[in-house]
């Protein structure tokens, strides 16, 4: 179906041809080859196009990366998480988020590589947090303290660790990278119950000192 380009702004035609770039990535690299193929195909001017991606490869990149937000959203709406717990939420909207990809690895590898150039680096950065973000948020998470900014941070590393592992998977049903992604939950989880329990008011706490002090001296 082609895209009626005339009837969108600019950065709805981004979001619109991004998977479609990414497909076409995937054979010519995150260039303005992929942008023509993709826009040609979906009925766009290939100038129009260009103009919607003035940063073009980190624009497309980014663009792809909104389309699958979009995409693990419509995934998992709200209802179908309400029923799970925390991890199996983060889990579940990781999971979703690799089966946009799904398909389209060479396209990741090749985003991978100029996401990690030093001049995309600080933005690559703030791609990796928005996409935490927008799990936390989906997974209900309301934390407006210093919580907000810890769970995003290990998300995203969750997240980026990851994909460097499904990107060059090839285990039946991506098998590999289900196993790792539930093992770096888990050890995040045990980790968040440690830092709980680091946290709570000293008097709720276990205290060694304490503990001696009343076999010593028994409270009465």
């Amino acid at each position: 179906m082609s895209l009626a380009a005339a009837d969108l702004t600019l950065d709805e035609l981004r979001l619109a041809l991004a998977p479609a770039i990414a497909d076409a990535a995937v054979f010519d690299g995150w260039s303005d080859a992929a942008l023509v193929s993709a826009a040609q195909m979906d009925g766009v001017d290939p100038d129009v196009a260009r103009l919607a991606y003035p940063g073009e490869a980190m624009d497309m990149i980014a663009a792809w990366i909104a389309s699958v937000d979009l995409a693990m959203a419509a995934a998992l709406p709200a209802e179908s998480l309400a029923a799970m717990k925390i991890r199996e939420r983060i889990r579940a909207l990781v999971w979703a988020r690799l089966g946009a990809i799904a398909g389209r690895e060479e396209a990741l590898r090749r985003a991978m590589a100029i996401m990690a150039m030093p001049q995309n680096v600080v933005r690559s950065g703030k791609l990796g947090w928005a996409s935490a973000d927008a799990m936390w948020r989906l997974a209900g998470d309301t934390a407006t303290d210093y919580n907000h900014f810890t769970k995003r941070a290990l998300l995203a590393s969750i997240y980026a660790a990851t994909l460097a592992v499904f990107v060059d998977d090839e285990s039946e049903g991506k098998a590999d990278t289900a196993a790792f992604l539930g093992r770096r939950i888990e050890n995040v989880m045990q980790f968040e119950k440690v830092k709980a329990q680091l946290l709570r008011p000293s008097d709720e706490r276990f205290s060694m000192a304490r503990f001696l002090g009343r076999l010593r001296y028994p409270v009465r």
